[in-house]
Formats: structure tokens, sequence, C-alpha cells
């Protein structure tokens, strides 16, 4: 279990969380294209919730894998 963030984190670490944070964008995006068509034709409820619920999955595994490997997540540097 990864520890609690209290930051923003970027979406680096293992080549194993980053293909996972690669997938949670293609999951979000996918999201956002369902949003787009229920507005349209309306969808089931519980498929726009498993569309949320896979990007956050799929957040947490990438955070999850960095914290088994030993990874430090890397917050932003807003100094610049």
């Amino acid at each position: 279990m990864h520890p609690p963030l209290s930051t923003f984190v970027l979406a680096t670490g293992a080549t194993s969380a980053a293909a996972l944070h690669v997938a949670r964008t293609v999951a979000r995006r996918a999201e956002r294209e369902l949003v787009t068509l229920n507005r349209a034709e309306p969808q089931p409820e519980e498929l726009l919730a498993w569309a949320n619920r896979l990007g956050d999955l799929l957040f947490a595994l990438a955070l999850a894998t960095n914290h088994l490997l030993g990874v430090k997540e890397t917050p932003p540097d807003y100094s610049a």
C-alpha cells in the first residue's frame, strides 16, 4: 500500500508504473469521450462510474508499483 499523498505527483517512476500512468491517460481520454457521447445518447450511469473508477484504479496501481519497487514519487518543482 502506498502512503497517503500530500502533494501532486508526476507520472514517472519505474517502467511498469510509467506504463500504468500512460494507460490511465488513455482511460481518462476514453472517459471524456464517453461523457461527450452521454450528452447526445444517454449511457448507463454504471458505465460512466466504471470509466471514472478505471482511471482511479490505474493511478493507484502506478503508485503502488513504484512503492513496491522502492521508487520515490516525484513532486513537481514549482520554483522555476
